[in-house]
């Protein structure tokens, strides 16, 4: 489907300030950051403590997670393919205006399909966008299920449901992968900390 843009409408941002200039004047780059995996895999989990650690180190995280998100910007979707990538499509949107704010995006989603995230990379921007994979095998998430989501689905309460009756598509190439099953939460926070600092910190001369 093509969108016309209205013919009235002008994009401004080439007159407010610039992300260079945010960058020089805060010390520090932008970016997204890309959790993907199944539900229970410990995505916001992790997210929650690595935003916390980039706050006290007065760096500007921003975490986005698919429960904040379906109760407000996209709480007319259902769980269908085609809402599920029209979700997907806004909180890319969200992301690069958080970005081009030059705040460091936290966006822990589902985001079951290799397609879903490749048009997520695109509206983001390749530069920008790093993909982090939190594995966990689906009956450690079946075990964790803190919401009971899982033993909904099973019992067909919840159509459309990744893992059970949705298909989910393992990252090919992720920049980061954890492993939840192995690895405690302090360890994968600690490399998600490090792997961040490493892409944002402007190292002056």
């Amino acid at each position: 489907m093509v969108i016309m843009i209205p013919e009235n409408i002008f994009p401004n941002t080439d007159k407010l300030v610039s992300r260079d200039q945010r960058e020089q004047i805060w010390g520090f780059k932008s970016a997204v950051f890309w959790f993907t995996g199944l539900s229970g895999s410990g995505k916001s989990t992790v997210a929650m403590g690595v935003e916390h650690a980039l706050f006290t180190r007065k760096l500007w995280p921003k975490m986005l997670d698919g429960d904040n998100i379906r109760t407000g910007i996209s709480n007319n979707l259902s769980f269908s393919e085609e809402d599920r990538a029209e979700n997907i499509r806004r909180i890319a949107e969200m992301s690069k205006m958080f970005c081009e704010s030059n705040m460091i995006v936290l966006a822990c989603f589902i985001s079951p399909t290799l397609a879903i995230r490749e048009r997520a990379r695109q509206i983001i921007g390749p530069r920008d966008f790093y993909e982090i994979y939190v594995q966990a095998p689906l009956d450690v998430c079946e075990d964790r299920d803190v919401k009971g989501l899982y033993k909904k689905a099973r019992a067909g309460e919840i159509q459309d449901f990744t893992g059970i009756s949705s298909p989910y598509e393992a990252p090919k190439s992720p920049d980061l992968v954890l492993n939840t099953a192995k690895e405690s939460l302090g360890e994968s926070r600690r490399k998600v900390l490090q792997f961040i600092e490493q892409k944002v910190i402007i190292h002056k001369q």
